[in-house]
């Protein structure tokens, strides 16, 4: 049977062990197969599966059912991935897992620019990806009783998901989120990009410039001269410290 452009599994009771209530998730992939076997293992993860074959489909689908997670593929036909990521993000915030065929790094880095929060390269193993749905989810619940965090005209709220500079909300990332969380919780500690892909994205491993490509963007949101960056600087040779006290200095990368 062909495959329609845009599908959903049915609402059958979660297996044990899964999310409570059960998350939604969007597979985008306009390979029947590699978006078949993402969804079964998923769907036997205990997700809601939605599917799409095509850009306009997803859209589509996203505003019929609003996802928790997308995990979307680079390469659509008619409209990209980046393209997607990028409409997604301005209807509302959803994390995004995006997926690519690609070994080129400035591919998975512009995948990040638009606001992707983790790649997966194919081929792949569906049970990783299944653990990196689950380890992305996991941070975009409230932390009940997590009490607000705030330095340098910056305000953040982890209960509701919510950042604010100078009483104008932030329009941040699930990952920037985090990081300025993690940032705001250790101020003046220098961190590595090992430290920071441990602490915020949980993984002992992975690119490195995952970590370097989301201070840029965090950077461009909470400084006043992100080319002249002062909260969160770069500390040579170690990595990052947020130093809300700091003066700006010369610029960095």
């Amino acid at each position: 049977m062909e495959q329609q452009p845009y599908e959903r599994t049915a609402d059958a009771p979660a297996s044990r062990g899964a999310p409570a209530p059960r998350a939604r998730v969007l597979v985008v992939d306009d390979d029947p197969t590699v978006a078949e076997v993402v969804a079964g293992y998923l769907d036997r993860a205990g997700y809601l599966v939605d599917r799409a074959g095509d850009g306009p489909s997803a859209l589509a689908g996203a505003t019929a059912h609003w996802p928790d997670l997308v995990v979307l593929d680079l390469m659509l036909p008619g409209m990209d991935g980046l393209e997607v990521c990028r409409r997604l993000r301005g209807r509302g915030p959803v994390p995004v897992i995006m997926l690519t065929a690609r070994g080129d790094e400035d591919d998975r880095i512009l995948g990040l620019e638009v606001g992707a929060d983790d790649y997966v390269t194919k081929p792949f193993s569906p049970r990783e990806l299944v653990l990196r749905v689950e380890s992305v989810l996991r941070r975009t619940r409230p932390r009940a009783g997590a009490r607000s965090l705030g330095a340098a005209g910056l305000t953040l709220d982890p209960a509701a998901r919510r950042a604010t500079r100078g009483g104008t909300e932030l329009a941040l990332t699930l990952r920037e989120f985090d990081l300025l969380a993690f940032f705001l919780r250790h101020p003046g500690r220098a961190c590595s990009r090992e430290d920071l892909m441990r602490e915020v994205w949980g993984w002992d491993f992975g690119d490195l410039s995952t970590v370097t490509v989301h201070v840029r963007r965090l950077r461009n949101k909470v400084e006043d001269d992100p080319a002249r960056p002062r909260l969160i600087q770069t500390v040579w040779g170690v990595g990052y410290r947020f130093d809300p006290a700091a003066p700006a200095g010369p610029g960095q990368e």
